[in-house]
């Protein structure tokens, strides 16, 4: 078959996709089912994650002293009906603070979580990316080191055997790496830089990413500086050249996923009026996003965790909207 007509007929079909998932888009409303706050044992709870796995509900997130304190770990916790909830594992690293870490189901029908040391300073690096996986959610192996030092992976999501993962420099240079894995340890550079200030691009860090039935890729970025507006950006394989969208209002913590009808949903932080967790949907075609339902939240939160089951949209994340920092399940009809 002629290579320019391959070409030309994975574009069409790349448009239609997104077409598709944009045309079921359009009126999507959210329903609050219930919300439930599940743990708050530690002086500060916080940055969650959440995967549904062999039957069981795995949800993660730093927990420390403070939002910012050197004995950061990552707490495991699971339940089987969303309701009880017990701790499963605690993960620590003895070089520093493990913060933020995301959770996901890898190839072997394994889970693997990959979070980042804040190294104590004075060091040879402010942040260090670490890997660590685990056959039932319980038993974790020693965080392993990933990626390069200063690039913070803050999200990987694996795609056909291959997982993809974005950074994010933290030693001021300010910009947005893409990473590729065959086994989710040894990580190396796809794209060197997605986004950086150089180009005015503002200071991009934070990021959810999510892979189409075509491979298509779409990611939601979070900047700072300015302009501190999000960007959306949709990109098909080889996932080198990049089209961004600015979404036009601040974003933090984002994630985003792909139900089976084909809609893009997302959670993050949003400022405006006060800062809040919320549900969004997605119209990547036209680089948009729209606040669809505004969780029970306030203050220090965000950092959500979306999961579609049976369906249900569950949404794990922090507030501290009644005092304490804790951690909340939320539960999201999509109409």
């Amino acid at each position: 078959m002629d290579a320019k007509f391959i070409r030309v007929a994975a574009a069409v079909w790349s448009m239609i996709a997104l077409t598709c998932a944009n045309c079921v888009q359009a009126g999507t409303k959210a329903e609050l089912l219930e919300c439930r706050k599940i743990w708050d044992k530690a002086p500060h709870n916080a940055f969650t994650d959440l995967a549904y796995f062999k039957r069981k509900w795995i949800c993660v997130f730093r927990e420390g002293n403070g939002h910012v304190s050197p004995d950061g770990a990552v707490r495991v916790i699971e339940s089987r009906d969303g309701k009880e909830w017990v701790s499963a594992a605690l993960i620590k690293d003895e070089l520093g603070d493990l913060r933020d870490p995301k959770v996901m189901i890898a190839p072997g029908n394994k889970l693997m979580v990959v979070a980042a040391i804040a190294l104590p300073q004075p060091n040879s690096a402010k942040h260090w990316s670490v890997v660590s996986f685990s056959d039932d959610g319980d038993d974790w192996s020693k965080p392993l080191p990933a990626g390069e030092p200063n690039i913070w992976i803050w999200r990987a999501v694996w795609e056909k055997g291959n997982c993809y993962g974005l950074g994010y420099a933290t030693d001021g240079k300010e910009f947005v790496r893409l990473y590729e894995s065959k086994d989710g340890k040894q990580f190396v550079t796809l794209v060197p830089e997605l986004l950086n200030n150089r180009n005015k691009e503002g200071e991009p860090n934070e990021s959810g990413l999510v892979f189409l039935p075509d491979r298509s890729a779409v990611c939601l970025v979070r900047r700072d500086g300015q302009p501190g507006t999000g960007l959306l950006g949709t990109v098909r394989p080889p996932y080198r050249d990049w089209e961004w969208k600015d979404l036009g209002f601040k974003i933090g913590g984002p994630q985003i996923i792909r139900l089976p009808d084909g809609r893009l949903i997302a959670g993050a932080r949003l400022y405006d009026g006060g800062a809040r967790t919320s549900v969004l949907s997605v119209n990547a075609t036209d680089g948009k996003a729209e606040e669809i339902l505004k969780l029970p939240s306030g203050g220090d939160t965000s950092y959500p965790g979306l999961v579609w089951q049976d369906g249900v949209l569950w949404v794990s994340y922090y507030s501290s909207h009644e005092g304490k920092t804790a951690i909340y399940l939320a539960k999201v009809r999509l109409r």
